[in-house]
């Protein structure tokens, strides 16, 4: 590590050319794929995280969007064909190497499960597992999912 007093702060610099090799963060997409208020949720088959809930998301990959990309993770993890409704929101947290981009999305058929998957179920708001959910910004969508359906439903009556 060496400072560079361009950036103002420290970045791995090559000793012999002085290139900067960025330590960037990587970008996550995934959906929270609805139906009749209720959410689809997957039992992780891998690590990290194995046997914990979650909503399909992955790595984004070069040559996609971040939309064809939650796509992608909705198909190879639920199998389930969704129609995207619109962001949700994005997280970051400044000690976690990832940016997690979800959005809202319809559920259009019955997912049968991917390789990465132990299980999956519809889940209605009242009995998300919240402690058995695999990441912080698993929960984090979740509430924020949550708090909009309240929303809407208060504002509707």
């Amino acid at each position: 590590m060496q400072f560079v007093p361009d950036e103002d702060r420290e970045r791995l610099v090559c000793r012999s050319c002085g290139r900067i090799y960025y330590i960037n963060p990587k970008i996550v997409a995934g959906t929270i794929p609805v139906f009749q208020e209720q959410v689809w949720l997957l039992r992780r088959a891998i690590e990290p995280r194995l046997g914990y809930w979650t909503f399909p998301a992955g790595y984004m990959e070069m040559g996609e969007t971040v939309e064809q990309a939650a796509v992608r993770e909705t198909r190879e993890e639920l199998n389930l064909d969704i129609r995207l409704v619109r962001l949700l929101s994005v997280y970051s947290w400044e000690r976690v190497a990832t940016v997690h981009i979800v959005y809202l999305a319809d559920a259009l058929s019955q997912p049968t499960g991917g390789k990465e998957t132990l299980d999956f179920r519809l889940f209605p708001i009242d009995e998300i597992p919240w402690s058995d959910l695999a990441f912080h910004s698993t929960g984090a969508a979740l509430h924020d999912w949550v708090n909009q359906m309240a929303a809407n439903s208060s504002s509707l009556s």
